[in-house]
Order: C-alpha cells, then sequence, then structure tokens
C-alpha cells in the first residue's frame, strides 16, 4: 500500500499588532513533467546558440576596429605622402623663383652703389678688356666651361660680374660669398638658392631626423641637387644653363675642410659644365686656389683680371675730375699719379675722388708701406728666441722684396720702359725664401702677388713703391744680415744640447759607450773624470 504524499506548508508573516491566521494549505498545481532527454537535448540546442551568437558579434566588432585601422592608416599615409609630394614640389617652387628676374639681398648690396636711373651710370663705367666675355658668361651664351676670375684686390672683378648682372636683371643667377667656416658657407648657400634643407618640413613633428644632424658637406651636396633639378627644366624651356657665382673663394681655409668643399664643388662644376646645365664660376684673390682647381681640372677656364693700363687709367682720371669738379687735369700730373698708384681701380677711384689728387697718392703709397712693415719688418740682433718663427718668414719676404727692386733698377738701367711691374719665376721666388709655403701667407697678405702664370711680383705699384723705399734705406743691407745671422744663432742653439756632470769627488767618474750603426763599427767608450783647478795641488 502506497505511502500518502505530504504536502509543503507555507506560512507567512504577519506585521506585528495584528492577530495572525491560522496557516492555510496552499496545494501547488500540477505541472507536465518534460522527459529527461528533451530537457538535455534543449538546453544544449540554447547553448550552442549562444556560443554562435558570441562569436558572431565579436567577430564583426574585430572586422569593424580592424577596417576602421586600416583605413585610419591610409588615410594618414595618403595625407603624409600627399604632402611630402606637396613639399618636394614647393622647394623646387621656391628654388625656380630664386632664378627668376630680380635680385636677391646681396645681389641688391653690391648693385646699390649704382644707380640705374642716374644719367651717368654708362660714364662711370669704365670699358674692360674682359667685360665683352664676361657677358657671356653671365647671360649664357657660353657654355661647356666653369670659370676661375683671378687677379688682386681691387681690380674690378666683382664689378665687372655685377654690371653683367645688372644687364640681365638678374635672371638665372645666383651669387653668395663665401666663408671659410662651412656651416656659414651651408647657410649662404641655402639664402641664394632659397633652400632651407628641410628645416621647415612637418616631418620634425615626428622626431624625424633634422637637417643638423648631417654635416655641412651633405646638405651642400643636397642643395646641388636640387639646383640640378631646376637648371634641367631650364634647359629643356630656355635652353640655357643656370649660373652660380661664387665670391671671395680664397677665404676658404687651405685645411681639410676648405679642401673637401673646394673639391666638392669642383666636382659638380666639372659635371655641369659638362652637361652645359649650369655655369659656375669662381672669384679669387689668392694664388692656392688656382694651384688647388687646376690639378684636377678639364673644362677650367682662368681669366685673369689685370690693373688698368696707363693709357686708361689717365683717361679715367681725366674724366671723373672733369665730371666731379670740373677740373682739367694736367697731364703731368696724372702721369706722376700713374706712377705712384699704378692702375689698380681701388686707388684711382679715391684719388680720382679726393680734392688734392697728390696728396692722396701720397696717403696710398704710405699706408701700403705700413702695412708692408707690420706684416714683415725684422729685428736684428737683438731679437728674442720665442719670435724666430716668424721672423723666418719676415727675412723671407724681405730679402725677396730685395730681389725685386733689384730687377727694378737693372730693367731701368738696361732702358726698359715697360709699365709692367719686375716678375720672379714662383719656383726661384720659393728659393729666395728657403720655404715654399711662405710665399702663400704674403700672397694672402696681398704684399707679393702670383698671377696666374706662376709669376711673383709686388701687390701693386704703390706696394713695390714701399719695397723701394724700404730697401733703400741707409744701412737695410747690413742689419738684414744681422738678423740672417741672429737666426742662424738661434737654429744653432736649438740644435745644441748642454750636458752638466756632478758628484765628480772623491776620484769620481762617468763611462760612456757609444755604438756605432754599423755591424762591423767598433764600440767607442768614454771616461769623464774631474779635473783639478787651476792652482790645486
Amino acid at each position: 500500500m502506497a505511502r500518502p504524499r505530504r504536502l509543503p506548508r507555507f506560512y507567512g508573516a504577519h506585521p506585528s499588532g495584528r492577530q495572525t491566521q491560522s496557516p492555510k494549505v496552499v496545494v501547488p498545481r500540477n505541472r507536465p513533467r518534460a522527459s529527461p532527454p528533451l530537457a538535455y537535448h534543449q538546453h544544449h540546442q540554447w547553448s550552442r546558440d549562444g556560443e554562435s551568437s558570441g562569436w558572431r558579434d565579436s567577430s564583426f566588432k574585430l572586422l569593424e576596429a580592424s577596417v576602421t585601422a586600416f583605413g585610419s592608416v591610409v588615410i594618414l599615409g595618403l595625407a603624409g605622402y600627399s604632402y611630402h609630394v606637396y613639399y618636394k614640389s614647393l622647394v623646387l617652387a621656391k628654388m625656380e623663383g630664386a632664378f627668376a628676374v630680380g635680385y636677391s639681398s646681396l645681389e641688391k648690396a653690391a648693385l646699390s652703389r649704382h644707380d640705374v636711373n642716374s644719367e651717368h651710370v654708362d660714364e662711370e663705367w669704365i670699358p674692360r678688356e674682359e667685360q665683352a666675355k664676361i657677358d657671356e658668361i653671365i647671360d649664357g651664351t657660353c657654355q661647356g666651361h666653369y670659370w676661375l676670375l683671378t687677379g688682386e684686390k681691387g681690380t674690378g672683378k666683382t664689378s665687372m660680374l655685377l654690371h653683367s648682372i645688372k644687364k640681365i636683371h638678374g635672371e638665372g643667377i645666383a651669387m653668395l660669398e663665401v666663408h671659410g667656416d662651412l656651416e656659414i658657407f651651408r647657410l649662404r648657400l641655402g639664402k641664394a638658392l632659397d633652400y632651407e634643407f628641410h628645416e621647415d618640413y612637418i616631418g620634425s613633428l615626428f622626431s624625424f631626423k633634422g637637417p643638423r644632424d648631417t654635416t655641412p658637406l651633405l646638405d651642400i651636396e643636397r642643395a646641388f641637387n636640387q639646383m640640378e633639378k631646376i637648371a634641367l627644366k631650364r634647359k629643356k624651356k630656355l635652353g640655357r644653363p643656370l649660373v652660380l657665382l661664387l665670391n671671395g673663394v680664397h677665404l676658404l681655409r687651405d685645411n681639410e675642410d676648405g679642401r673637401n668643399l673646394l673639391e666638392l664643388v669642383q666636382q659638380r662644376a666639372e659635371l655641369w659644365a659638362a652637361s652645359k646645365l649650369v655655369t659656375v664660376v669662381l672669384n679669387s684673390n689668392d694664388y692656392w686656389i688656382t694651384e688647388r682647381l687646376t690639378h684636377e681640372a678639364t673644362r677650367l677656364r682662368v681669366m685673369p683680371v689685370h690693373d688698368l693700363s696707363k693709357h686708361d687709367a689717365i683717361a679715367c682720371m681725366k674724366k671723373v675730375r672733369e665730371r666731379l669738379f670740373f677740373e682739367d687735369v694736367p697731364t703731368s700730373i696724372l702721369e706722376h699719379v700713374y706712377s705712384r698708384i699704378g692702375g689698380r681701380l681701388r686707388f684711382l677711384n679715391q684719388v680720382a675722388n679726393s680734392p688734392d689728387m697728390v696728396e692722396a697718392c701720397d696717403t696710398i703709397c704710405e699706408q701700403e708701406k705700413r702695412w708692408f712693415l707690420n706684416q714683415c719688418w725684422i729685428l736684428g740682433e737683438e731679437m728674442d728666441p720665442a719670435g724666430e718663427e716668424q721672423q723666418d718668414t719676415c727675412t723671407g719676404a724681405m730679402i725677396l722684396a730685395r730681389e725685386l727692386v733689384r730687377k727694378q733698377q737693372a730693367m731701368q738701367t738696361d732702358g726698359i720702359t715697360s709699365n709692367g711691374l719686375p716678375q720672379i719665376p714662383l719656383h726661384e721666388a720659393r728659393q729666395i725664401m728657403t720655404k715654399y709655403d711662405w710665399i702663400q701667407r704674403h700672397d694672402h697678405l696681398n704684399i707679393f702677388a702670383i698671377d696666374s702664370n706662376s709669376m711673383v711680383q709686388a701687390g701693386s705699384v704703390a706696394m713695390q713703391n714701399a719695397f723701394k723705399d724700404v730697401c733703400n734705406q741707409e744701412g737695410f743691407d747690413a742689419y738684414l744680415q744681422e738678423t740672417l745671422d741672429r737666426l742662424d744663432q738661434l737654429e744653432s742653439l736649438g740644435r745644441t744640447r748642454e750636458i752638466t756632470f756632478k758628484d765628480f769627488q772623491n776620484e769620481g767618474e762617468y763611462r760612456a759607450v757609444i755604438e756605432g750603426g754599423k755591424k762591423d763599427s767598433m764600440a767607442v767608450i768614454v771616461s769623464l773624470k774631474a779635473v783639478p783647478k787651476k792652482g790645486d795641488d
């Protein structure tokens, strides 16, 4: 007999203060119970559907995030590439504008002394033999070479270049002043070409390698690469090359940095001259630039610029005096002035614009003499040993100056009336000075000049007159010989070593063994003993 099933009891809680009623019996409704196998399958089916739905949601979110990230990268890449292309085109456009019609700030400053609207602009200009050739170089007619203008300071090299630039209004011209510091040269080149070496590039915001992390030579090479692109476009469009003027190349230092920069410029100049893309014009006062470039040159052309001839110098001074002072100067005075200062343009300009020409001429000669003495005067037999090295170069300059004065006197004795200065070949000048590089220092100081034919002469007519005044002084030869003797004495003392021996008492002695350098030579033993003084027993 089955046991009757007990029904569950449900108790309810009643609030306090109320009378509780007797519990009621709640009979649960009988619900149909699913069979265990069906419920099991439904439970697992629902679990699989939930997992599939979760994977689909996760995959969709992952795909969405990936597409968003990829799209962002693509957009950023396209924006960066577009800016990069735009920046490159902007760099070329800016550099192309640097060669357009007009003048740079340097060219404006150099041309400021020439008033274009002046009615005397053509009268002030002195016709030169080299001017026609320089005009052809600047306007692009003469192609296939690069040029080196040589000559002493004040001969008119820069003035002729500026005159040619003014004729074509600066089109296709870039001009800069050379400096010995490569960083300053880099900045000046960038200013002349309107090239900033990526200093304004937006990539600096992302810590890309900046331009200051590279060497100046690499930046200069990059600037030349950009200029080459502009030259190619101009060659296709106009058929004329660009012109790059480097003024004052002698200011480069004769060291490793200066020689590397000069080599870089020459390599580019050779390549551009062969392809007729760019004509490089170098302007120098010193001979060492010519000597350095000639060694590797194939398309280099050297144009020496000399002083004015006597006829041109006298005509120039006469014209200026008539226009400024309404004065007809006698030819004798003009010839006297020319004999004192020669045809150097910077001297002629100073004298012609002075109220008293003779006084201005004497002032120039005195200034040149003082410069020569300040740089090269000798100290005689009372020279301090510390000044030996400096006096070596000074005596070499004095000996060479004396030789030039003697040669001029010999020319006058032989009746040679040439207006040129006496000259000595460079190898003989080095032999006279006894050291090959001393002449280079004096060339840089404008005391001596070395022309493109390796001939040495005084820096100017005024300097030659200073040589004459100094070397013709009474007692100069004896004073120079005293200085040379003192230098020989100091050199001998520098090669002599004095050894002092002590402690020879008690019949002590030193023994030295001198061995020869040859195998068969015998060793020599030298003994040193104390010698009693005179008067000792």
